[in-house]
């Protein structure tokens, strides 16, 4: 009788924490981005795609809620990102932390959840080696090498690019991109013949005497990256002003020369920019379709989505898996970790994956070549390159080869 009566009151210990553990709960997710400043665009943007993925995914949460509490990192460097995060984690107790457009935001916020485990979804930050710096952080957004080496590549193969310029914003992702660069276009015979840094991600500097010494040096190619935003729409006027093109200097870069909503603004010094990328506007799948026409009705005709808006969209789907994972307890980073390592998602940029072994990003890269049409630009595919991993990572070089944590 004693050991029916403590087998009866353990299986109703039992149901007692199965009722507790799915009972409804509101998690606190903190959002981090500049929402102010030169970049505050970039943070809007990444805003409202986190935003459209909850509105359009009401459902997927069953009872749960998500308050997400947004904090304003101004800049792209780290101290502003990093206040933000020991305040989200301290005060707010928000158990997991996403956003995070530079790398210098994401890097500072690495030291913060080593030490409180506390989950991070970077939505864009795309320094190559940032996951290396902590065991609970995932990307969704991109890597620099992911882009780098194939535009490189295509360059060398497909452009008649014999020798190229790279110029680049002299932060961590501007280094990583020239680095994936080169090491795709001299892997297929070509020749950096001059890299430049060209000022901070901050401040839109004038590029015009960078791209006088690049056309000085006569390349084929003109390889840029920039911060998107202000700086991409100075980089294509800058190229047209010093008339490069007939110069016959080719331009070419990873996709932020051309993000979606500047493009139109670029006018004709965008036509011909080929780029390689994770994501455009105008790809042709139903779920990128689907997506925006969603936007558009969401933000207005014209307020079209780009890169940064998929990278909130992609992110806060992979938080709602964390979430569905926990089902009422507490969001651990064990949790969210286990959700997400070979975490899939049909996003609109096309399939999407988080490799298990890295916890970076594998998805389809574009190259693309700005045309005009119907008196608006577009970006048309020229050729798909599916499921692609972290060259950088793959090849173990230099930081991507080590554990920083």
């Amino acid at each position: 009788m004693k050991k029916f009566v403590a087998m009866s009151l353990v299986a109703v210990a039992f149901t007692i924490i199965t009722v507790k553990a799915t009972e409804a709960r509101e998690y606190k997710i903190g959002f981090i981005g500049p929402m102010s400043g030169g970049a505050a665009q970039l943070g809007q943007q990444m805003k409202r795609g986190a935003k459209l993925y909850m509105k359009l995914h009401k459902d997927q949460l069953g009872k749960h809620t998500i308050k997400m509490i947004v904090r304003d990192s101004k800049r792209p460097g780290g101290p502003i990102a990093k206040a933000a995060a020991q305040e989200l984690i301290t005060r707010e107790k928000v158990e997991l932390i996403t956003g995070l457009i530079f790398s210098p935001n994401a890097m500072s916020v690495a030291p913060l959840v080593n030490k409180s485990k506390t989950p991070v979804v970077i939505m864009n930050a795309g320094t190559t080696f940032i996951p290396n710096m902590s065991p609970h952080m995932v990307r969704v957004s991109f890597t620099m090498w992911q882009a780098g080496v194939i535009i490189g590549e295509h360059a060398a193969s497909n452009l008649n690019c014999k020798t190229a310029v790279a110029g680049y914003t002299n932060y961590p992702p501007g280094k990583d991109s020239i680095n994936a660069f080169r090491h795709g276009f001299e892997g297929k015979g070509g020749k950096v013949v001059d890299e430049i840094p060209m000022g901070g991600p901050g401040k839109v500097p004038d590029f015009t005497p960078f791209f006088q010494r690049a056309k000085s040096k006569k390349p084929n190619c003109l390889y840029v990256f920039v911060p998107a935003g202000n700086h991409a729409a100075a980089v294509a006027k800058t190229y047209q002003a010093l008339a490069m093109r007939k110069a016959g200097i080719r331009l070419i870069g990873p996709g932020d020369i051309t993000q979606d909503t500047q493009l139109q603004g670029m006018g004709s010094a965008a036509v011909g920019l080929v780029t390689a990328h994770h994501y455009h506007m105008f790809l042709k799948s139903a779920e990128n379709q689907a997506f925006v026409k969603a936007w558009k009705a969401e933000y207005g005709a014209n307020n079209p989505p780009d890169f940064v808006g998929v990278g909130g969209y992609d992110g806060m789907a992979a938080v709602y898996a964390a979430i569905r994972a926990a089902n009422g307890s507490k969001l651990t980073s064990a949790i969210a970790m286990k959700a997400l390592k070979g975490w899939k998602f049909e996003s609109p940029r096309g399939p999407i994956m988080i490799d298990p072994e890295t916890r970076d990003i594998i998805q389809n890269i574009y190259i693309s070549i700005v045309r005009k049409k119907g008196g608006m630009l577009v970006q048309e595919t020229q050729k798909t390159f599916k499921a692609v991993k972290d060259k950088c990572k793959e090849l173990k070089l230099g930081k991507c080869g080590k554990k920083l944590y």
